[in-house]
């Protein structure tokens, strides 16, 4: 028995497909062009600069405790996610009820309600892998901050490129978490019709790449690494 209708199928590969090729793309483009995460590390290898000249170092550990609790915000929420689709999974014949008395969502089977429950189930487990992993990754580099070394050692610079590196991972984990539940939005539209799911994909799309790539967020990110190196040249 075929679950899922033409259009429904359609929809489910366009949606992994732009997912799929939305991260691709911002991988490749990473490097490439001026983009939030390549401007966050950027900033991240200046912070830490700075923080191997203070004598204090309290307030950047305690900075970065606030970013790790940020992300295990995100992974205990994703929980209570789960938990809810969960229950709406247990009781999918009063939830379809519910769903189809308006009059603006389509018919569904119970079968393929059931199935599109489970598809959201698995988009929050994958992100709960990964903003739990990204919360490890935080922990590691409260760590190596701790342990940072004086400036005066002949290896500090490489000791801030690798805690760099490892914050850069943290960040990337936890990016790729924050884009399923945006994805996770679009999805919501395919219990309304699959034709709105093909078109609340590629806006999720479109907002990402705004956000990513041409929003005032990065401009004012790399008006702030502009100015840095001008300060810098000023003191040398």
């Amino acid at each position: 028995m075929n679950i899922f209708s033409l259009v429904d199928w359609i929809a489910l590969y366009w949606f992994i497909f732009c997912w799929a090729g939305y991260t691709l793309f911002a991988n490749y483009r990473l490097t490439r062009v001026a983009n939030l995460a390549n401007s966050l590390t950027i900033l991240r290898g200046r912070w830490m600069q700075a923080m191997i000249n203070r004598e204090m170092r309290i307030p950047d550990v305690t900075s970065l405790g606030i970013l790790q609790r940020n992300v295990a915000f995100f992974a205990s929420t994703t929980i209570f996610i789960l938990a809810g689709l969960l229950a709406v999974l247990g009781a999918s014949d009063k939830a379809m009820r519910l769903a189809q008395a308006l009059p603006f969502v389509a018919e569904h089977s119970q079968a393929s309600w059931e199935m599109k429950i489970i598809f959201m189930v698995f988009i929050f487990v994958y992100a709960f892998f990964k903003f739990s992993w990204s919360v490890r990754q935080y922990n590691f580099a409260i760590v190596m901050f701790g342990a940072a070394p004086e400036n005066t050692n002949k290896n500090v610079e490489e000791y801030i490129g690798c805690s760099n590196d490892l914050l850069t991972l943290a960040n990337k984990s936890f990016n790729y978490g924050l884009r399923a539940y945006t994805f996770s939005m679009a999805t919501i539209t395919w219990f309304v019709h699959p034709m709105l799911f093909i078109g609340a994909t590629a806006w999720v799309v479109a907002v990402l790449y705004r956000r990513e790539f041409h929003s005032r967020t990065l401009t004012a990110m790399q008006t702030a690494i502009a100015s840095y190196e001008k300060i810098s040249d000023a003191n040398v």
